[in-house]
């Protein structure tokens, strides 16, 4: 825990933009907009509860004017009032009438109103009719059982159900226990009445076929009410969701968050279209307007791009979504990065070391040979992951530090002279002491102490402070691998030592030439596809393991 505490001790957000090339935000070179599912759909809650205030609200104007509309009848009809239930009931009405049009008037497009209130807002459009409904039903049907009639029960509770099924969108797990418990009162309030007015069972029983077919009416409606909304319901979501994704076509669902850094944050997502699962480097619109941000975002997608080496991270697609999130999409990587390796299983065989590193040192190559030093080279961006059937593949990332090598005119410098930059466990000593002219040769420090960590456990320099930990890779000599785990090879021991030398030229010259001297080692060629393979197959199949979390966490710094 320390070591990582360490390792993200320093802050690549801290970079001075010196020359902003504009060309990374040209107008006439805009980045292709697309829209970004996430997880189960929140942009899809966001239009949802959009929908649900204009539906609420036109709702709520329907039922203000036809509880408006009785509410004048009863007006005009007030000497037929005579009981102090009717009056209760006139009352009733008449607040149930200024509440619909109050929380119409509430639901204005232009008001902000939270998921938390819309909720509020539907218990109160369809909660307080209800309410009056049973209210006026459960006092005027005595009356009319008394005198010999049948009480219409049904018809307004029919017309409620129906308006909220068709009114408002929802789960029809969530829809279906709302609309229930409508269904269930005029079916409550006749069996009441059927217990407990004595003239109601003599009519039932003296009228078998009309009153007690009555009853049977009430539950058979209801039901049929019920189920029907319920499944209107479901339809009506699953048509929503189906024109909501045919409208983004050949764009990404994201599943869910792997991680998160100063910068941005990872998702795991899949392709649309393609079904084919990848991770997402989003950078949200509230740090998109830092042009330091954007500017280091665009570098290390452009950086990454150029570069196709099968041990490199691929790129596949860049953008931004239509709420202003710049985002890039990278292979899935099923696997663990090697910081992980090494805290799960403990430092690792000299063979394999060799095996990850010569990979780590193509790749290396070839960034290099494109004029980029990457500068940010640790345990946590190298992943040893499952690709095309073979096991142990490295990979590297996050080329959010990475440098052009010169500064020719048009070159984007995104760091401050003297400032430092990187991870303070795995950096150069030239990084540690604020020097601009760094050169392939920083980046073998880095791999250097990357092999030190992998086959000791851990790295060349520890502490509590990452100032002390910069001091002693510029100016103190590392303790040889073997004096910590005496199982490191003499020969793997001269390699990494020869990579963490303090002055550049006592380095190798380039990632190549750390390549061939690891090719003479003697446990070169010692772990193959086949060992990996096994490996993996016992010690946990990276097929079953999700994206690792940390790379991602890094990779989103």
């Amino acid at each position: 825990m320390e070591n990582q505490r360490l390792d993200m001790a320093i802050s690549p957000t801290d970079e001075t933009l010196d020359a902003f090339d504009p060309t990374l935000a040209s107008p006439a070179t805009p980045a292709r907009r697309i829209s970004l599912i996430e997880g189960s759909s929140p942009q899809l809650g966001e239009l949802t509860d959009d929908v649900l205030r204009g539906r609420l609200r036109v709702a709520a104007l329907i039922l203000f004017a036809g509880f408006l509309a009785f509410f004048v009848k009863k007006l005009f009809a007030w000497n037929g009032l005579h009981a102090p239930w009717d009056w209760i009931l006139l009352g009733v009405h008449g607040a149930v009438t200024a509440l619909m049009g109050l929380t119409a008037a509430l639901l204005c497009r232009r008001c902000g109103i939270t998921h938390r209130k819309l909720r509020v807002a539907e218990w109160l459009v369809f909660g307080t009719p209800a309410i009056f409904f049973a209210l006026s039903q459960f006092v005027t049907s005595r009356p009319c059982i008394e005198d010999g009639m049948i009480p219409a029960i049904t018809p307004p509770w029919l017309l409620l159900i129906f308006t909220y099924a068709m009114f408002v969108p929802n789960r029809w797990q969530r829809a279906a226990a709302v609309l229930g418990a409508m269904a269930a009162v005029p079916v409550a309030i006749t069996g009441y009445l059927w217990m407990t007015v004595p003239e109601f069972s003599t009519l039932i029983e003296r009228f078998p076929h009309a009153y007690g077919g009555y009853v049977l009416e009430v539950v058979m409606l209801m039901g049929l009410a019920f189920l029907g909304a319920t499944v209107g319901v479901y339809t009506i979501g699953s048509l929503r969701r189906e024109a909501f994704e045919a409208r983004r076509l050949g764009q990404y669902r994201l599943k869910h968050r792997l991680g998160s850094g100063g910068m941005g944050e990872v998702y795991l997502a899949e392709h649309q279209l393609m079904k084919r699962p990848c991770a997402i480097k989003l950078i949200r619109p509230e740090k998109a307007g830092d042009p330091r941000v954007f500017a280091r975002f665009e570098r290390e997608v452009r950086s990454t791009a150029k570069l196709s080496h099968w041990n490199t991270v691929e790129i596949f697609d860049y953008g931004s979504s239509e709420d202003g999130t710049f985002y890039y999409v990278m292979e899935y990587l099923p696997g663990l990065n090697l910081t992980q390796l090494v805290e799960r299983c403990g430092p690792m065989p000299a063979e394999r070391v060799v095996y990850l590193m010569m990979q780590t040192c193509e790749a290396l190559a070839e960034a290099h040979s494109q004029g980029l030093i990457h500068r940010d080279i640790k345990p946590g961006n190298i992943f040893a992951a499952h690709r095309g059937g073979v096991y142990d593949v490295a990979k590297l990332l996050d080329f959010g530090l990475v440098k052009p090598l010169g500064n020719g005119t048009g070159s984007v410098e995104l760091t401050q002279e003297g400032s430092i930059h990187g991870s303070p466990l795995y950096i150069s000593p030239e990084q540690a002491m604020g020097d601009d002219g760094t050169d392939p040769r920083t980046d073998i420090y880095s791999l250097g102490a990357v092999m030190y960590f992998l086959l000791t456990g851990h790295p060349p320099f520890d502490g509590d402070r990452p100032m002390k930990v910069l001091i002693a890779h510029a100016h103190e000599e590392v303790l040889p691998p073997s004096q910590v785990n005496p199982d490191v090879p003499a020969d793997l021991e001269l390699v990494v030592l020869r990579c963490l030398a303090k002055r550049r030229e006592d380095r190798y010259p380039d990632a190549v030439s750390l390549k061939n001297a690891l090719e003479q080692c003697a446990s070169a060629g010692m772990w193959s596809r086949e060992t990996a393979r096994r490996w993996w197959e016992e010690n946990g199949c990276p097929k079953k393991q999700a994206l690792d979390t940390a790379a991602l966490e890094a990779a989103a710094v």
